[in-house]
């Protein structure tokens, strides 16, 4: 089955919102066997929202739309494709009763627009919305499906969960199942080359890179008989771009870089220190995003001038009057003095130039050198990096946290520098 997403609300072609809920929902259909085609968003205008549902009927077997269920005059899905189909708009009684229920348990009298919400389509399949006053619905008519869902994710997703995965599940014969394997360390067209002879020979499974600040993430995609094991099409494939990709892979369940190395760190029971100049704290709120962590990450330092460097990490005056702050020198001793001060198995260190100003043509915006302390010793990495303040700050974070994965896992780190 082919399907689009309809989105349905001015507000999104406004840029007020942002459209998570094509993003959730393209997600979930290949793994009933249903393929998203195509995204649409159009405004809360009957005439123009008739001529999108029309076109997305006439290339796809499914449309799923959201938005547009509420009670106001300007929530208009429902009443179109009710025409579109040809149906007629009926009371549903229980809907009602529900609506009213919600209402009663908030302690507030339900106005009358909102009994609007209760007339559906005859003959659809009403889909219960526990999180909301607006339910959704099913439409059929010989070879087209119709999904209606709100347009809030909270009431979206779990009624997608709850309804309309089952739903199609049931009317598929055959599931697609993904895999997805994230790279650190390869820009993509290097990954592309590296893989280029599996993509050119791929049929089932499918192979696709996609590329995101300065990540590259491998999409395997397997297509079975519903109730056969994908496993046995999708392994082979993943071994072989494992052996190609060596290191630099550093998830095969689609996990972010941060809590891979944090988990490496809980599983081994490592403590660790930040000690930040150009990152501001970044690396240190990344870390405590993660649950759980408290138990290694013990505190940070955001040393940013070159006294705070001196009295809360120790880093030696002569170090900064012949290297400077940002040098090799000077991530190491803000390493070793963060892990020294906090007692920690562990200390990592960044400071650099993250722009927009303060470059010189000795030591350009883009230049960071970062540390990592240990009982083994203290390891350094120059980057040179390109970008404005916020990319250079996020790809040092990775780097970061890429150098204490490959420490934990005694991987080679291509180090700039060594003690």
């Amino acid at each position: 089955m082919k399907a689009e997403i309809l989105a349905v609300g001015t507000e999104l072609l406004m840029g007020q919102i942002v459209n998570t809920n094509a993003q959730y929902i393209s997600s979930r259909l290949p793994d009933v066997g249903v393929s998203v085609y195509y995204h649409s968003v159009v405004g809360d205008n009957p005439e123009r929202l008739k001529e999108s549902l029309e076109l997305a009927l006439k290339r796809c077997d499914v449309v799923i739309t959201t938005g547009g269920l509420g009670p106001t005059q300007d929530d208009l899905t429902k009443e179109t494709i009710a025409q579109v189909f040809g149906k007629k708009l009926v009371l549903h009684e229980e809907s009602l009763e529900e609506i009213k229920a919600f209402f009663k348990n908030l302690g507030r009298e339900m106005t009358q627009n909102n009994e609007k919400q209760a007339y559906m389509p005859e003959g659809c399949i009403i889909l219960k919305n526990n999180n909301g006053t607006a339910p959704g619905c099913i439409m059929e008519k010989g070879e087209k499906i119709i999904v209606m869902l709100p347009g809030p994710p909270s009431e979206m997703k779990p009624m997608f969960n709850d309804f309309v995965y089952g739903y199609f599940k049931e009317k598929s014969s055959y599931s697609i199942e993904s895999k997805f394997l994230r790279v650190f360390g390869i820009g993509e067209s290097a990954m592309e080359t590296k893989i280029l002879d599996l993509i050119d020979a791929q049929t089932n499974p499918t192979i696709a890179t996609y590329a995101k600040e300065g990540e590259v993430t491998i999409r395997v995609s397997a297509k079975v008989e519903q109730g056969k094991d994908t496993q046995i099409l999708l392994e082979p494939v993943i071994e072989k771009i494992r052996k190609r990709t060596g290191p630099c892979l550093y998830s095969e369940e689609d996990q972010t870089l941060d809590l891979v190395a944090a988990n490496l760190l809980l599983k081994n029971n490592l403590t660790i220190a930040t000690a930040e100049s150009c990152t501001g704290g970044l690396i240190s709120q990344t870390l405590t995003d993660i649950p759980g962590i408290s138990r290694v990450f013990i505190g940070g330092a955001v040393t940013y001038s070159n006294d705070a460097k001196e009295e809360y990490l120790g880093v030696k005056k002569e170090t900064l009057m012949q290297f400077g702050a940002v040098s090799r020198e000077t991530a190491l001793e803000m390493a070793e003095g963060i892990r020294r001060s906090l007692k920690t198995d562990i200390g990592v260190s960044v400071t650099g130039i993250a722009g927009p100003d303060g470059g010189t043509s000795e030591k350009p915006v883009g230049l960071v050198y970062i540390g990592l302390a240990s009982g083994q010793g203290t390891i350094t990495k120059e980057l040179r990096l390109h970008g404005n303040r916020k990319r250079i700050r996020t790809i040092t974070a990775l780097y970061v946290f890429d150098m204490i994965r490959r420490h934990i896992l005694k991987l080679d780190i291509d180090l700039g520098g060594q003690k």
